[in-house]
């Protein structure tokens, strides 16, 4: 692993295979053409435009990558070649007009393939191509809030895992933004929503055990929307597909055995810019995770911080408890 990455405390999944991160970098100023050509020229593969607004860059070296942009209404459903009605086919075009006025202000997306975590270094030559050919990030604009997300695969599928990594998360939450520096325009914007106190005081309790369904019910009950900082509709969906149905209703549901962590800047612009200090902070919530006395005891002290209504200095305060990096 490079020496600016830190180490997962499980790099491995319990079948033993290892643990692998996914990607999802957003930008504008460059043409989806371009930047799945600079995909290609770095990774190898080869082009499959799908339709205007979504190129697939499939068989590189690292796997399959998408660049698409971030509307869902832009992108038709497939269908059999020989089945589209004459409506089917004006509706394309409304999509493609209506891309073509989303693409001025919302941010194509590249969703890299899930790559071991040793690997994720690499992904830095791409944002450096982008950069080097005109691609922006939530720098770019003032109304630019792009965003990174990582998905990192779930190492072990037991209820208390879950739980143990949901607490650290919340426990450093505070801490976590304030070490991003999160720009204006994200903090505005509805992606960066942090959880809901009642919610968090409830998880962080130290008596809270529940089962893996009870734990997806309140997760359901008090974060409905899935603008969350941490999104755990995807994770618990593939854990429990009886349970929350609610997928096949929500077509951005996409259920996978992954955390989704909604980083709130992309700043594919800036020189110098990687996704390894991110990257870094998301391995803190796993040391974390594995050490259940100091998830107990910030629990508690969080719930009496918050009953004397001194949660203000929590950043602080909870960033004492971390291990050197």
């Amino acid at each position: 692993m490079p020496s600016d990455t830190l180490p997962l405390p499980d790099l491995d999944r319990r079948d033993g295979a290892p643990r692998r991160c996914g990607v999802e970098l957003e930008f504008a100023c460059l043409a989806p053409d371009r930047a799945a050509g600079l995909i290609r020229d770095l990774f190898g593969g080869r082009l499959d435009r799908e339709h205007e607004h979504r190129i697939a860059v499939r068989d590189t070296a690292l796997g399959d990558f998408i660049v698409a942009l971030d509307m869902l209404f832009a992108h038709p459903e497939h269908r059999p070649a020989g089945t589209l009605t004459p409506l089917d086919m004006l509706e394309a075009k409304l999509r493609a007009a209506v891309g073509e006025v989303g693409a001025l202000v919302l941010p194509y997306e590249i969703a890299c393939p899930p790559l071991p975590v040793e690997r994720l270094a690499e992904l830095d030559r791409l944002v450096d191509a982008l950069r080097r050919c005109g691609a922006k990030g939530t720098e770019g604009k003032v109304f630019y809030a792009f965003g990174l997300h990582f998905n990192p695969e779930l190492a072990r599928r037991d209820p208390d895992h879950v739980l143990d990594t949901l607490k650290a998360y919340l426990l450093l939450s505070p801490w976590l933004r304030q070490e991003m520096e999160i720009d204006l325009a994200r903090r505005l914007a509805p992606f960066v929503h942090p959880f809901p106190p009642e919610y968090v005081r409830l998880v962080l309790d130290p008596e809270y055990r529940p089962s893996l369904e009870d734990l997806a019910r309140d997760y359901v009950r008090f974060n409905p929307s899935r603008n969350r900082e941490l999104d755990l509709w995807p994770l618990l969906t593939h854990l429990l597909p009886q349970l929350l149905h609610t997928s096949k209703a929500n077509p951005h549901v996409k259920p996978r055995p992954t955390w989704h962590w909604r980083l709130p800047d992309s700043r594919v612009g800036v020189p110098g810019w990687s996704i390894l200090p991110d990257w870094n902070r998301w391995v803190r919530v796993e040391q974390l995770a594995i050490d259940r006395w100091a998830l107990d005891e910030l629990g508690q002290l969080w719930r009496d911080c918050q009953d004397a209504d001194v949660l203000e200095d929590w950043s602080r305060v909870v960033g004492r408890w971390l291990p050197p990096a």
